[in-house]
């Protein structure tokens, strides 16, 4: 039996559709004792995305980002937020996507972007997928200043930091995004080993 055997979608209703779109589903669920349940859950309809770690394995540093982001300000979080580069794909392949999201926000043009793995982040109640990538970066590919795109509300700040530093920053609770965490722990794993 297949997942597809165990669920039935009832009804779908569109609550919202502005920057994302929001779904009630009302849907029978056949649970793992045979018995059918009748759940209701509501789900952001988000494109997926890509995020990047640009890393310099001579210098053990890596690019981030800082920036405001509205939904953790709402939850108490009174600064900007310390993350890798990353955007929606926008109908684009994932690694073309992120070659221009790492351009428009850190400013540098990467060659060689290696995917490391996919991840749904809140499989609960989202449905974008990211794809992560690592690219080695040397300082000649930086063609601009980064910074986002203004016409997109983006006010990037670029960080280069040594890897040691951001993952003591991510210890002490200076980064706290988990696409960083997730790209970081594996840049400590599998490139600055």
């Amino acid at each position: 039996m297949t997942i597809s055997d165990r669920v039935r979608i009832k009804d779908v209703r569109v609550l919202s559709d502005g920057w994302t779109t929001l779904k009630s589903t009302t849907f029978d669920y056949r649970r793992g004792n045979g018995e059918w349940q009748t759940q209701k859950r509501e789900i952001y309809e988000r494109d997926n995305a890509a995020a990047v770690l640009p890393y310099n394995r001579a210098g053990r540093s890596v690019i981030l980002v800082r920036q405001f982001r509205l939904p953790a300000f709402t939850r108490g979080y009174d600064d900007l937020l310390i993350e890798a580069a990353a955007g929606v794909l926008d109908n684009a392949e994932p690694e073309a996507r992120i070659r221009a999201e790492a351009e428009e926000e850190t400013g540098y043009r990467l060659h060689d972007v290696h995917k490391v793995f996919e991840a749904f982040m809140s499989p609960g109640a989202v449905t974008e997928k990211i794809h992560f990538f690592v690219a080695e970066y040397e300082p000649e590919m930086r063609v601009s200043a980064g910074g986002g795109l203004e016409h997109e509300g983006e006010d990037i700040e670029v960080l280069e930091l040594g890897i040691d530093e951001a993952l003591a920053m991510i210890a002490d609770g200076r980064i706290i995004d988990a696409k960083a965490i997730m790209l970081l722990q594996y840049a400590a794993l599998h490139i600055f080993r």
